[in-house]
Order: structure tokens, then sequence, then C-alpha cells
């Protein structure tokens, strides 16, 4: 598969589209404001405890104090109380060296949040879940630092290995090589990336990381809550670092300081793989250019049109997400069972794709056509399940039901990704409401009458069609509004028809000068 990363950078921010063969399947959008994202640690206060939530709220600095529940506290959660406590006094007695730090007792996975946390302590904590709505963002005292191939937690020594190393050597061969080499006090999963790496560079990620710990613990010295510990250093590296692999082809930027910064951190990360970062200097969008923007505005929106004629109907609400499929055009292949499986099966694909895209989490419906044979509805279980490995928020798909429909759980942990592919209406912009049509004519009236007290005695009208008809319409018994106009206030005035001009716009001119007359 033929990965893409193209990033554009402007005054308001960065966005970041990952194409697979040319298709757009994510976009991110990093904001210089920007704050909370997932996984960044955060100093934070203990302000309110809730029994009845076995939760408590913590302040980080939010505008809404984020919520911390019992099941995120971590069984090392007393070990990160005392790590926090010590560090902030500047004075561990382990030094800068975990192996040397004391483990508090573990915590029960079942117990009560007023069982572990007296008073209103201040704590290092992670972002687990960005503010979403009117909600505060989610937290988790289970601190991991991510690094390319490994993934480092503090206060324990269990090594896990991905479960989407398939080879059974090959994880023996993994977790043989990190027992070897990690440091004391420390667990580590390893990722999936890890496949197929030597000592060396696993030895070096974990280095970075234990590096990167001792930086917290320094930065935690004298620290008062609320206050950002550690971030990430911008999106861009944090996609690059998950994302980058064999199948990447290229990186393109058109910022010359996001360019220089993008390839120090891939030189870091995967020397190798340098000389697939370019720079964009054309005269048109690096968006327009690779056809993203094109795409955006294709796949966003509740219909989604698909290249057989079939198309989805996507509704939000509050609760869930709700998919439709729907056969549109699509000529039926050999029987209704036949098309209703080719539809289902085209329309996976192009779900696991909006939901990548949109960031789509909780409770996703799916509507799909109904089908009749068993073997059929496992057909499409299976190809949602295929569709959905290339995902990277954790997920659950269950099997079509007898009602025709398919339950998707998705990991949310960010806002869902929502941009309008209509453009502004110039009659109403964007309001939905244009004056009544009713009084148009008194209106132009009487931005005429003011014309005439201006001045101006010879005039044109630009007018829609619609307009000129009505304004032109009249008779010898009867005359026209214009005529009317025209004698009443002893001016000139030519009405000229604009075509493209929205039915209750108008505009003044003066005949002298051909200049328009702002009203």
């Amino acid at each position: 598969m033929n990965k893409e990363l193209i990033i554009n950078a402007s005054g308001e921010g960065v966005e970041i589209a990952l194409l697979e063969d040319k298709k757009l399947v994510e976009l991110h959008y990093e904001r210089g404001h920007d704050n909370f994202a997932v996984g960044d640690l955060y100093l934070g206060k203990i302000k309110k405890l809730m029994p009845g939530l076995n939760a408590v709220f913590v302040d980080v600095g939010y505008e809404k104090d984020a919520f911390l529940h019992y099941t995120d506290l971590s069984p090392y959660f007393r070990s990160l109380v005392k790590f926090s406590k010590q560090s902030i006094d500047g004075n561990p007695l382990w030094g800068t060296d975990m192996g040397k730090f004391q483990n508090e007792k573990e915590i029960v996975k079942t117990g009560k949040i007023t069982e572990v946390i007296q008073g209103k302590p201040e704590i290092l904590v992670q972002i687990l879940k960005e503010p979403i709505s009117s909600k505060g963002p989610r937290l988790s005292c289970e601190v991991s630092l991510p690094g390319r191939f490994v993934v480092l937690t503090p206060f324990n020594d269990v090594v896990a290995v991905s479960r989407k190393i398939h080879s059974s050597d090959e994880r023996k061969r993994l977790q043989r090589i990190v027992d070897s080499i990690k440091p004391k006090n420390f667990g580590v999963i390893v990722r999936t990336a890890a496949e197929g790496k030597n000592t060396a560079e696993l030895h070096q990620d974990i280095r970075d990381l234990e590096e990167m710990w001792y930086n917290i613990q320094k930065t935690l010295k004298g620290a008062k809550a609320p206050l950002i510990i550690q971030s990430e250093k911008t999106k861009t590296n944090s996609i690059l670092r998950d994302l980058l692999s064999e199948s990447f082809q290229r990186v393109v930027v058109n910022d010359k300081n996001l360019l220089a910064e993008t390839k120090e951190y891939i030189a870091k990360i995967a020397p190798e793989k340098e000389e697939i970062v370019s720079y964009h200097n054309g005269g048109q969008p690096i968006f327009d250019t690779f056809g993203v923007s094109k795409q955006v505005k294709a796949s966003f929106g509740k219909t989604v049109n698909m290249s057989s004629g079939a198309y989805l109907i996507i509704e939000h609400t509050e609760a869930l997400h709700v998919i439709d499929v729907n056969s549109g055009t699509r000529s039926a292949d050999n029987s209704q069972e036949q098309s209703a499986l080719a539809t289902n099966l085209e329309a996976i694909t192009e779900i696991a794709r909006q939901m990548r895209l949109r960031d789509l989490g909780g409770i996703v419906i799916l509507d799909l056509i109904d089908m009749k044979l068993p073997d059929n509805k496992r057909k499409v279980f299976e190809a949602m399940e295929q569709a959905m490995l290339l995902d990277r928020a954790r997920h659950t798909v269950l099997p079509i039901s007898k009602f025709g429909l398919m339950q998707i759980t998705r990991q949310r942990l960010r806002p869902e990704l929502n941009i309008s592919t209509a453009e502004e209406c110039p009659t109403c912009h964007g309001t939905g409401k244009i004056g009544p049509t009713i009084l148009l004519a008194d209106e132009i009236e009487n931005n005429l009458r003011y014309i005439v007290s201006q001045g101006h005695r010879q005039l044109a009208l630009h007018v829609n069609p619609i307009i000129e008809a009505y304004l032109t319409k009249g008779s010898l018994l009867k005359p026209s509004i214009l005529k009317k106009w025209m004698k009443q206030h002893k001016v000139k005035l030519a009405l000229v028809v604009d075509n493209n001009s929205p039915i209750t716009q108008y505009n003044f001119f003066d005949s002298k000068t051909e200049e328009l007359i702002k009203l």
C-alpha cells in the first residue's frame, strides 16, 4: 500500500492529510491554540471527590475540571502519588535511578475512590480523552510514554508484545531482547512497528523514553498545579511516529520550518526514510495539488456517493452514529441477493474509511441492505473486520443482526471531525433567511430616494431578471413601478438585468461615471 502524508501549514495552524493509494483516509487539524491532546502529561490538583461516581474531578487548567475514574487510577497509583510529591519537593530519594524507587502497595481493581485518595493532593495525570462537547478532559494515572517501537510504563516490570505481531517466534525474540535491555522498575509494551527490529534499535528507543521520564521528573521540581509537564511536540511528529513504515512513499510539506523539523524527526526515528520528505512550492495550494481539497468536499456531509451509484446517509446524534446503505442506481448483477451483497461489500470499505476520516467514536449502527443467505452476511462481517485492521483506534465489530444491522463500537479520543461541505449562500450568507420579498420594492424605492437626495439624477439599477420583470410590468392605463419612480423622483433610471444576481440583491450605479453607489 502506497502511503503519503500531505502537510499544509498556514497562519491558523497545520492540516495533515494521510493518503493511502491516493485516497484520503485521515485528516488531522493542529491549531496553534489546541491544548489537552491525548497523551499530554499534566500536574493536576484534585478538586472534588465523588464517591457516588467512584471518581474525582481534577483541575488541569481547563475551563471545566477533568474527570478521573477509579478504573483509570492504575494499580500503581500510590507509587505515582509518592513520585509526584517527592519530585515536586525536589528531593527524590532515588535520585535519577528508578531502580532504587521503592514502589508502594498496589491498589485493588474493585476498590473505592475514598479508600485510596485522602485530601486534595497534586498528582501527575495523562490525558486519556480530549474535551468533547460540554465535557472536560478524561484522565488516566496509567502513565505511558510512547516511542517508535515501544511504550514505556513506569512502576512495573511487565513486558508485553503487541497482539498484531502474529509470529510466535518473533514474539519470543522480541520478549527476550526487551527482557535483557529494559531498565528496572519500567514496564515495556512492544509495538507492532518493532517487528524485525534489532537490539540496538530497540535499546535506543527505550533509552530515549527513559531520558524523557527523567526530564519529566526535573520539570516537576517546584511545580504548582495546574501545569503542563510533557506534551507531544507536534501532531505531525506523533503521526509520523505512529504511522511511519516501509509503505510510506512520500511526506510533502509547504513550510520550510516545518520541513526542517520533519526531516530532523525522521532522521532520528528512521534515517533510511529521510529522503521521502520533500518541499512543495508550486503556485497551486498543496491540498489542491494532491487532490485533498476535492476529496474533503466529496467525503464529508450527510450523503456520501460511491462509484457504483450506491450511496451512504450518515446521521449523528449525541448517543450514536447511524449509517444507512442505499443501492441508488446500482444495476442488479444476477439477482437481488447478489446485488445486495455487492453493494454492502462496497459500502463496508467506504464506511471503514469514513470512520477513520471523520474519527467517529462511540456506537456506530450500520443499516445494511437486507440479505437472506447466512453465507453472505458472514462475508460482509468478515469484510468489515478486514477493513478495520488499518484503524488505529480500538474497536469491536458485531455480526449482522436479524434486523440487518451491524453494530460497531470505536474508541472515542477526540471530538468528531465535522467539516461543512456546503458553500455559503450569497443571498442569505449562511443564515438560511432572506428579507421579505414583498417589501423589496419599498426597500429599493427608499434607497432611490436617498440617492436622489445626494444629487444623483442619472442612474442604472442592476437587478435579478425576476425583479426586472416585476418593476417594468404595466400598461398605458396602469404605469409600471419603474415609471412611477422616475416621475415621482424626477430621475432617469435604467434597469440592467444581471443573471448572476440573487433575487433579493440589487445595486445602483451612476450612469455618468459608471461607478457603484455604496448605500
